[in-house]
């Protein structure tokens, strides 16, 4: 059954690639992004290379691509909302739209003063979610600029921080698990009030005696292929399993053995009856980075 899915699968996706085209190169706040809520609490700034987002008692902000990309490279340089930051959410994600959506999310989870940040991962495929991966980081990430990516193409999706990667998550068809190949996304950059669950399970709310809260963004950068009348994004962003070298894994193992702080395929309490397929020791390929 997974076999035949995953044949259906390559088969949809070489049809769909048929209508896609052109890559993408550098990026600008105000030529390749629409702002969606907050108005001016999205503050596009130096000719469109840099922008803040700023959250108040009233609104959060964010904005969101004008184009729709099917693979590729996405880097944006963000430097977090500092100080008693409990309760507010700072995202950077790729999302189609839909009941039946994808999704690959970076979400920063902002602490008290002094306790550091949750880097929150997460993947939805065909509208299925739950694959989070969270990690402390190491280093103070309100006091610079740090580069943030994803890397997708149809075999795997690399999380990176400053162009170390801290996450792989394998294309598993084989096995009947849903990954995102079919459906292009546009990607988002955010600001807002998750004070319900993002502070220590939502324990620790916002201090809006320290509001406004905002959050600095540059130097987007998206080396993507993006939807149109050609046809070339199966083979976008390096084929099948590019990237993956000797030093990758090296890397990967040092960071999952030092600043993990939740994986969902250790979590034997949410999964009391069974971790997911995917999780499982014969299926599992975290440790084959």
């Amino acid at each position: 059954m997974a076999s035949s899915y995953a044949n259906n699968s390559i088969f949809l996706l070489l049809c769909l690639c048929l209508t896609f085209s052109t890559s993408a190169y550098g990026g600008n706040f105000n030529t390749d992004f629409n702002i969606l809520f907050g108005d001016k609490r999205a503050n596009i700034q130096d000719g469109g290379n840099s922008m803040t987002l700023t959250m108040d008692e009233y609104s959060g902000s964010g904005i969101g691509t004008k184009n729709e990309y099917l693979f590729g490279k996405f880097d944006m340089q963000i430097k977090l909302v500092p100080g008693n930051s409990a309760g507010t959410v700072t995202t950077i994600y790729l999302s189609s739209q839909g009941p039946h959506h994808d999704e690959i999310d970076i979400e920063f989870l902002g602490n008290l003063s002094g306790d550091p940040y949750i880097l929150s991962t997460n993947l939805y495929a065909n509208g299925i979610g739950g694959h989070e991966v969270q990690f402390y980081l190491w280093f103070d990430p309100t006091q610079d600029f740090h580069t943030y990516s994803i890397d997708w193409n149809p075999q795997r999706i690399i999380i990176l921080v400053d162009n170390i990667p801290i996450r792989v998550i394998h294309n598993r068809q084989d096995i009947g698990v849903a990954f995102p190949i079919m459906q292009a996304m546009k990607l988002y950059t955010t600001l807002w009030n998750g004070d319900t669950w993002a502070t220590r399970g939502g324990k620790v709310k916002i201090d809006w005696s320290k509001a406004p809260f905002t959050a600095g963004f540059r130097n987007f950068n998206a080396n993507a292929c993006i939807t149109g009348p050609s046809s070339k994004c199966l083979s976008f962003n390096g084929g099948k399993n590019k990237g993956l070298s000797s030093k990758i894994r090296k890397q990967l193992k040092v960071i999952h053995s030092k600043w993990v702080v939740y994986d969902y395929c250790r979590d034997f309490t949410r999964y009391a009856r069974g971790l997911p397929h995917e999780c499982r020791k014969t299926n599992n390929l975290v440790a084959d980075f």
